[in-house]
């Protein structure tokens, strides 16, 4: 799985804990930049996940749009490993739900 961290200057040890949890592919924006006010969310990403504590409204409002855009799923945490991993959890709960629903 593929996901997009958004917000945050260094990220630590999570890009570790989101290889544990299956994402391979791990893109990262700080969202302090002006032009990531300009960011286009690829629909070949599986995850968008915004570390609130680290972006501001507008760039939430841009991320929104965009994502809805290109139909990919939107997460909201703070950068508390605890808070991610909770956020992870109900998206690939989410996952295995429509699989059931479609099976």
């Amino acid at each position: 799985m593929s996901v997009l961290l958004i917000g945050g200057d260094k990220l630590g040890n999570i890009k570790d804990k989101l290889k544990e949890n299956g994402f391979s592919k791990i893109e990262h924006v700080t969202g302090r930049k002006s032009g990531n006010k300009k960011i286009k969310i690829n629909s070949n990403l599986d995850l968008v996940l915004v570390l609130v504590d680290f972006v501001g409204h507008n760039l939430v409002d841009i991320i929104k749009r965009e994502s809805k855009k290109s139909g990919v799923a939107v997460k909201f945490s703070r950068r508390s490993w605890v808070y991610m991993e909770d956020q992870l959890q109900g998206y690939i709960q989410e996952i295995v739900d429509n699989k059931n629903k479609m099976a």
